[in-house]
């Protein structure tokens, strides 16, 4: 399928490439082959009909069971499956202290309201812990034949007792040298109170008695896995063989409680929520509220046990009750190894055979052979796209930032930072600071888990003189934006990057993400105002050129969806296609549905959570929606409308979602150059294409991944990565032409000068 834009080409190879590339990109991808079954619904259905709307947490489940197919995917090199299968444990922490701890604080406050999808609290609960416990069999069940197939390579995690005994010698001093040390075992009796368990900790519940005697003690030993003590596998020798580190501390307890006699040990963890409301109106100080919030985080109610199966009954029942919770609903047992995320340790092995290929990004061709001053890049060619992290961070963001704090014709910097961390970033900012720019930095202190980091950084920046902001109160400033301020000749000139991820160099390397350095007048002057609002009072009541939520971003998506529907009408080629990480909000689904209803082509790329259903008869008929599931955690935002041939193209940071829409700074920006726009929908229509890491969803909101008939077949990313290094190949010879022919001219030109002087 073709769309309009295609036949675009341009002569400038650090911007472009031509229609034979874009074919050829496209086609290694693979055709599209999109069917869905859909239920039966009446003619007459109201958008606003609960049926219409996909559970936001189960639709989020299903986006790990994606991942969790990538462990299992025989395709993939046998580390990068073990890394999955990390990355989904880790992802399940998280949506337990966030969307189960959520939803039980909701029915502990006694809501009862109806979700958009048409269910209470209690009926979103049920159905994800319903959802879960089968999604955590299977996790199971693939960690048993990961262990398997590493065995086969000669990786292991035995148990200590299967270790010969100078290899269990050699442990046992390890542990009194570097563990026993670090261990404070608690008591539980009448005279100690029940300990205080941390977030996601592992803990040891061990129950002894004197030798001889009857009387029943005991005890909780935390396990102490932390990179300032010890990692969580412990290798036995010089090949990849390893033990858990509880286990190396349960077969050896006799030096932690000497002349006793051991009845039992067994391992729990708890999960907490994460969802702690700050009293925002009794906050005199924002920084002092977050810093609140964080001790109280560290206190918050429990949601899930994890323990072993096994475990002594009156034990489990004991933890529950002292914790707080229902042991039939809340106490989930956990065959072979708890704690699933900590083999990123095993995914790190340094095997390069049974991990991918090495991705080593490619330098932007616009930045690769051109050593000048970026800013005076950015003016004469005009905007640049950034593609992450097929392109380098370091050479593209990193270098306007540090080229910014160098410049002496830089006059100011303001930024906003959500995610970062050590490193270039701050220390640009530092060094422009110590140069006397002005530099202004807004520090989002309410990014989720992020929160201590930021509040460290505030006060390091603060400490070098720079003016740091947190934002608005009641508004999380989750844009990405850094805007500069040069004196070029007898004018200043506002330059800036406008990304879709966030500052932070090492999810530069894993998300794939947008960005655009330019320095478009009129969208200057509106970075202008919008910091001069995050930094002080009063939004403006428009934008000329950006979209910036919470003021006017989705009235003008909603708008330019509709927009769509009556050049529709006209001239029947409407189309919509958007990609984001989730599509939650109902305002913009409901505008989604009335398009597809009216016979826009609606193409949706979502990551994780939609609400959206595609296939719906005589609702969302034609649309698709279509899931990228790789190597890199897919990131970018973009939004394209045809808008009857004046096409409109958008990057941003915003997904579809209401707390983005509603109670978040965001900014979208239009992508204008033609160029530019080229290359958006290049990676649109890969994407669409791909046959390799691309998952339909049906109407019932359930997904099938795509089978090219080509085993050979690239996916999406693979086949970027590929355009990536083509288009740095074909600069480069560019590049090296046009030296061959000003040489040519030069050496034309002397000898030309010779025979004259002659």
């Amino acid at each position: 399928m073709g769309y309009p834009g295609h036949d675009r080409t341009t002569e400038d190879p650090g911007h472009d490439m031509s229609l034979t590339d874009h074919q050829e990109a496209t086609e290694a991808a693979g055709p599209i082959d999109s069917t869905s079954a859909a239920p039966s619904l009446p003619d007459d259905i109201d958008l606003d009909d609960p049926i219409l709307y996909l559970s936001r947490e189960l639709t989020w489940l299903a986006f790990n069971r994606r991942v969790l197919h990538e462990a299992e995917d025989p395709r993939n090199r046998l580390l990068e499956r073990v890394k999955f299968l990390a990355i989904v444990s880790s992802n399940l922490d998280e949506f337990f202290m966030k969307r189960i701890g959520g939803l039980k604080q909701q029915i502990a406050a006694g809501v009862h309201t109806i979700s958009l999808d048409g269910r209470t609290p209690s009926q979103q609960l049920q159905e994800c812990q319903t959802a879960v416990r089968a999604f955590q069999s299977e996790q199971r069940r693939i960690h048993v034949e990961l262990m398997r197939e590493l065995d086969e390579h000669d990786i292991r995690v035995s148990l200590y007792k299967d270790l010969d005994e100078d290899d269990r010698e050699r442990l046992r001093e390890h542990f009194r040298a570097n563990i026993f040390p670090m261990l404070t075992p608690l008591a539980m009796d009448p005279a100690h109170p029940f300990p205080f368990i941390s977030n996601l900790t592992l803990n040891l519940l061990v129950t002894l008695k004197y030798p001889g005697g009857n009387e029943i003690y005991m005890a909780r030993v935390k396990v102490p896995v932390n990179k300032d003590v010890s990692k969580r596998l412990i290798p036995v020798d010089g090949t990849h063989t390893y033990v858990t580190l509880e286990d190396l501390i349960v077969n050896n307890l006799d030096m932690l409680f000497p002349g006793m006699e051991f009845v039992s040990c067994a391992l729990f963890r708890i999960t907490r929520n994460a969802i702690v409301e700050p009293d925002v109106e009794a906050a005199n100080d924002l920084l002092e509220m977050i810093e609140s919030e964080l001790r109280e985080r560290h206190f918050a109610p429990i949601v899930r046990l994890e323990v072993q199966p096994g475990m002594e009954p009156t034990h489990r029942g004991m933890l529950a009750a002292e914790l707080g919770l229902n042991e039939e609903e809340d106490v989930i047992e956990v065959e072979g190894m708890m704690a699933l995320r900590d083999l990123f340790e095993i995914a790190a092995i340094d095997l390069p055979e049974l991990h991918d290929k090495p991705h080593r990004p490619v330098d932007h061709p616009l930045l690769a052979n051109d050593r000048r001053n970026i800013f005076h890049i950015i003016r004469e060619n005009g905007p640049i796209l950034l593609q992450h992290p097929y392109q380098p961070f370091s050479t593209s963001v990193e270098r306007f930032l540090r080229t910014a704090a160098d410049d002496p014709k830089v006059l100011a910097i303001k930024m906003t930072l959500y995610r970062t961390s050590a490193g270039a970033i701050l220390d640009s900012l530092i060094k422009a600071a110590r140069n006397g720019k002005q530099v202004a930095v807004l520090v989002e202190l309410k990014a989720r888990f992020d929160e201590a980091a930021n509040i460290q950084w505030a006060r390091r920046l603060e400490a070098e003189g720079i003016h740091v902001n947190y934002g608005v109160m009641g508004l999380k400033t989750h844009s990405k934006l850094i805007f500069v301020v040069r004196r070029d000749y007898s004018q200043l000139r506002r330059y800036y990057h406008i990304g879709t991820g966030n500052y932070h160099p090492g999810t530069a390397k894993l998300y794939t993400d947008l960005g655009m350095l330019g320095c478009d007048e009129e969208m200057g002057q509106d970075l202008t105002e919008l910091f001069n609002y995050l930094t002080g009072y009063s939004p403006p009541p428009s934008y000329r050129k950006i979209l910036a939520a919470p003021y006017n971003l989705k009235r003008a998506i909603v708008d330019k969806i509709n927009r769509e529907i009556e050049h529709h009408k006209r001239d029947g080629n409407g189309l919509i296609q958007m990609k984001m990480n989730a599509l939650e909000d109902p305002e913009i689904t409901r505008a989604l549905y009335k398009a597809s209803r009216a016979g826009v082509q609606v193409d949706l790329i979502i990551r994780d959570t939609c609400r959206f259903r595609p296939g719906l008869p005589g609702i969302s008929e034609k649309a698709r929606v279509v899931s990228i599931v790789g190597r890199f955690l897919e990131h970018a935002r973009i939004m394209y409308f045809r808008n009857g041939g004046e096409e409109e193209y958008y990057i941003g940071s915003a997904d579809m979602m209401r707390r983005n829409l509603d109670s978040r700074v965001e900014v979208h920006a239009p992508v204008e150059n033609p160029e530019l726009r080229q290359e958006l929908r290049l990676i649109l229509d890969v994407q669409f294409a791909d046959t390799r890491s691309a998952w339909d969803m049906d109407a019932n909101g359930d997904y099938t991944q795509r089978t090219p008939e080509d085993e050979s077949k690239r996916g999406a990313q693979e086949t970027l990565i590929g355009v990536a290094e083509k288009r740095l190949a074909a600069a480069a010879k560019h590049k090296e032409k046009k030296i061959r022919s000003r040489l040519l001219s030069h050496f034309q030109w002397r000898l030309r000068d010779k025979n004259l002087g002659s």
